[in-house]
């Protein structure tokens, strides 16, 4: 007796129901949380890991307040369900799904949501960071004080790890918020990074899930100040920013729900999603002539 080869035909593969992954980054202040006002209450559960709940108050959002890593853990994986490719006793596994249903009751109560809402990836990464270095791998085996770089790894591998779970999540949709921090580089020139703990985190990030959108301010015409998204990898500001979609524009509206709508939108045409012409780059600039290395007086 032989099992069929599960393949997934093309029809089935587009009939599937397949949730957003996304992250947004932009300054504090800039009004992240807030963009739960654009999305529909009902099916919208609030992933609240900063209790900065006070830009959203009086919206009737349902809302879970993890206040430790093993907290974090216990919900992805309670939401996104077990991982049958872990050992028992490893995060995610299904032995690890049996005991937080154990803990939580009935995992039906999660099907009326369609868009976990977590605010933020940075504080999660402070939690993380802080469990890590309290784990054995984090102290030195031959004199047992604290070795930051055991606990950086650690760090690494345990976000990497969360993240990678909920985004395979696949009915929902699942936002992730995170503070972008400006920097300058050698060079004197401005460079965007996320705020987490470790660099593993955000420089795997951005190839985790679907979109990366950045929420800035803007001049407009009148000198006024304007919040707006920047969807594609490509814009003049150097914004950490992804559309895997295909379907948006370099700017879009600060409105969440609309953005998601649109991502569903019907399928953009190959000759818009891709282009094979050779690029055309600027002209190199002239050389400067050689000075005279022996100049006649």
């Amino acid at each position: 007796m032989t099992d069929a080869l599960p393949i997934i035909t093309a029809d089935e593969r587009l009939a599937e129901t397949r949730g957003i992954k996304g992250v947004i980054f932009g300054p504090s202040g800039i009004g992240k949380t807030s963009l739960l006002w654009t999305l529909k209450n009902a099916t919208t559960l609030f992933f609240d890991l900063e209790a900065g709940d006070l830009a959203i108050e009086g919206l009737g959002v349902d809302v879970i307040r993890p206040r430790t890593w093993a907290e974090c853990r216990d919900f992805a994986v309670f939401i996104g369900g077990p991982n049958p490719a872990l050992r028992g006793e490893q995060p995610y596994s299904q032995a690890h799904f049996d005991a937080v249903c154990a803990k939580f009751g009935n995992r039906a109560v999660l099907e009326k949501y369609d868009t976990v809402f977590i605010d933020s990836i940075t504080v999660a990464g402070r939690l993380c960071f802080g469990w890590c270095k309290g784990q054995p791998e984090a102290h030195s085996e031959k004199t047992g004080k604290p070795d930051v770089r055991g606990a950086y790894g650690l760090h690494g591998r345990e976000m990497i790890a969360w993240l990678t779970h909920l985004q395979h999540t696949r009915a929902k949709n699942v936002w992730f918020v995170g503070i972008l921090d400006q920097k300058l580089d050698d060079f004197n020139r401005p460079v965007f990074q996320p705020q987490i703990d470790g660099s593993k985190t955000g420089l795997e990030l951005p190839g985790i899930v679907d979109q990366v959108i950045t929420m800035a301010e803007f001049n407009a015409e009148d000198r006024s100040l304007q919040r707006g998204f920047v969807c594609q990898t490509l814009n003049p500001w150097g914004y950490p920013a992804k559309d895997r979609s295909g379907r948006l524009e370099m700017l879009e509206a600060p409105h969440l729900g609309r953005l998601m709508d649109k991502i569903r939108g019907p399928l953009v045409p190959e000759e818009r999603r891709l282009t094979y012409q050779a690029p055309e780059l600027p002209a190199p600039p002239k050389a400067r002539a050689a000075p005279n290395s022996n100049p006649t007086n």
